[in-house]
């Protein structure tokens, strides 16, 4: 798939409002803050979103069902997004929002961290082609 940009407009919009709550807010705040300030701010801009949905996770193995996770949004039921509010960059957070894309049928996910003079921002992917345990349950 090269060239083809996944949820590339969108990606876009939720990219500049997180930079908008970052330039607004600064890097001083609890995570909750920025929570609730990004929740305002795509009802502004009518996307859709749920706060702390439970996302199935399946076995790599069987395909069944062996739990689910908790991110902190999922948007137009599309892309994961993961908050913090951290000083400093931790690569768990990479991993665990990497895992979420890897054992669910998710394909992006972004993390931002609100907590360093600029934003920090990562996008992962993980296409469900690399999936074949997901394909059939969708």
């Amino acid at each position: 798939m090269e060239g083809v940009y996944l949820y590339k407009d969108l990606s876009y919009k939720i990219v500049g409002i997180c930079m908008e709550v970052h330039r607004e807010y600064k890097n001083g705040h609890n995570e909750r803050i920025y929570h609730k300030v990004l929740e305002e701010k795509l009802k502004i801009n009518k996307i859709n979103f749920v706060v702390k949905p439970k996302i199935n996770i399946y076995s790599k193995e069987t395909g069944n069902k062996i739990g689910y996770y908790e991110p902190d949004l999922v948007v137009e039921d599309k892309i994961i997004i993961e908050l913090k509010a951290k000083p400093i960059i931790l690569n768990k957070f990479e991993i665990q929002l990497l895992e979420y894309l890897k054992s669910s049928y998710y394909e992006l996910g972004y993390l931002f961290n609100f907590g360093l003079p600029s934003l920090y921002f990562k996008r992962l992917i993980c296409t469900n082609n690399h999936k074949p345990y997901i394909n059939s349950l969708r």
